[in-house]
């Protein structure tokens, strides 16, 4: 996936100007010989929306696309580009091909990967806070902060801790991480990757010549399954991570404590297959517990993930348990946000999928959620996601640009939920609207809970948007500061 001619003096189209599309123009705009930009939406782009002859006259000028992750392969620009023979490449792939060494050090600084339908962002903040107890430069890039290209290109960094998406790694055709990480699979994106095999298989592009380990989930065997399917660099090794006793070979739990049987002891020790090193424990997880201060079982499993990628980088096992011990919750995943007249009121807006709310609702007793839920489906159904939690649920309110799909799901699995569907008219007033009936809606010892397995981008800007101005409605209907 070579451009036409050598970068620097390619003719390049940016598809994208949004958060990551900007910072790709300011890396590509020295370095490429001519860029022009694409974007459905930004009134500054060379070409705004294109239909398919459009796209096709732009891309027979280009010698390599760049596309962020909005332009899916069907979008007449990538379709465009792929008809014409024209490389695509991800901000990823931009990214690894401008890498730079680190302060005169041999090799660039080393990338560690996480992707997953759910806990990508938590996962890689545990391995950030891990990293960084060990003494390490590092950031966390990718879709959590800092741009990955920009990063890429910083010298002054010894490790970085990358949170891809399936979008990303579409496109992205030589990255070679130092060690990657598939925490889970389940059906999300359908819409932008066509079927469910085939935003798995992008997934699972994340172990492509992987140098030193492949960490899967014991207890989703799809991710087992991408690592034997994956072309490694020799020697790299599959290692599991399993909320329970670890196989020789991975990391878990036993009792309370955290567990490495990976990496552990050298390859030679005759007695590593009957030992392991202590990463942690329980309490080391306190400030990531539910409500009820129980540390829930997917946090488990990202701290365990979090810490194989770190003892893959050769991070000792006590700054596993320094790292996990300062590391407090991610915005807008589990946030407590007010308590007021014996209800809580809780923030879980990054649960944009079924399977994280499912996991959200999980750490709930039964019957005592109201649950704020709804927004862009992206091809999924809700039908498991509502049989499986109903019992959680006092009732339900349900928001949304089309609140149909999840209010006929509820309506036909637990038609003995109260619901009230919030219009969608006044997009302005939605939050403030649905808080109020959630309000109305709880008694005492209850959560009102905002997980809505849907993206925002029906209503907000963000699911950090989504999540502020719930907490802001919250903290005003309910007079709490």
């Amino acid at each position: 996936m070579e451009p036409r001619v050598p970068l620097a003096e390619a003719r390049v189209v940016l598809a994208g100007l949004g958060l990551t599309g900007r910072s790709l123009q300011r890396v590509l705009t020295p370095r490429v010989a001519s860029l022009v930009t694409v974007d459905d939406k930004a009134d500054d782009a060379a070409h705004g929306k294109l239909d398919a002859d459009g796209a096709t006259k732009v891309m027979a000028q280009a010698d390599l696309l760049v596309a962020s992750p909005g332009f899916a392969p069907h979008h007449p620009v990538v379709a465009a580009a792929l008809a014409a023979g024209v490389p695509v490449w991800s901000e990823v792939e931009l990214a690894w091909r401008l890498r730079v060494d680190r302060l005169g050090a041999a090799t660039p600084a080393a990338w560690l990967g996480i992707t997953g339908s759910n806990g990508k962002t938590t996962t890689v903040e545990m391995l950030v806070a891990i990293l960084r107890a060990a003494g390490l430069r590092t950031a966390a890039v990718g879709n959590v902060g800092r741009s990955l290209v920009e990063a890429a290109l910083d010298p002054a960094l010894d490790v970085i801790a990358v949170e891809l998406s399936s979008f990303q790694l579409h496109f992205t055709h030589t990255m070679s991480l130092e060690a990657g990480a598939v925490l889970n699979v389940s059906p999300d994106h359908l819409d932008w990757h066509g079927s469910i095999d085939a935003y798995t298989r992008d997934k699972g592009r994340i172990y492509e010549r992987v140098q030193r380990a492949c960490v899967y989930n014991v207890a989703d065997p799809k991710t087992e399954e991408l690592v034997r399917e994956a072309d490694v660099v020799e020697g790299a090794r599959a290692v599991g991570f399993v909320v329970g006793t670890p196989s020789p070979g991975d990391l878990g739990l036993v009792d309370d404590v955290l567990v490495d049987r990976a990496f552990h002891a050298a390859d030679d020790d005759p007695d590593r297959r009957k030992s392991a090193a202590e990463l942690g424990t329980l309490a080391d997880l306190k400030l990531l517990g539910d409500h009820n201060g129980v540390v829930p079982t997917h946090i488990v499993a990202d701290a365990l993930a979090a810490a194989a990628l770190a003892r893959a980088h050769g991070v000792p096992a006590a700054a596993v348990r320094d790292g996990l011990r300062s590391f407090g919750p991610s915005e807008h995943r589990i946030q407590r946000v007010a308590e007021a007249d014996g209800v809580t009121y809780v923030n879980d807006s990054k649960a944009t999928n079924s399977h994280s709310a499912a996991a959200s609702l999980a750490g709930f007793a039964h019957g005592t959620v109201v649950w704020i839920a709804g927004g862009l489906a992206k091809g999924a159904t809700f039908d498991e996601l509502v049989t499986s939690r109903a019992d959680r649920m006092r009732a339900a309110v349900v928001i949304g640009a089309d609140p149909r799909p999840l209010a006929d799901t509820l309506a036909r699995h637990a038609p003995q939920i109260p619901v009230v569907v919030i219009d969608p008219g006044d997009t302005g007033t939605v939050m403030r609207r649905a808080v109020a009936a959630a309000r109305d809606l709880a008694q005492p010892g209850d959560t009102v809970l905002l997980a809505p397995a849907g993206a925002s981008h029906d209503q907000f800007v963000s699911y950090a948007q989504r999540g502020e101005e719930f907490a802001r409605v919250v903290r005003e209907l309910t007079h709490t500061h």
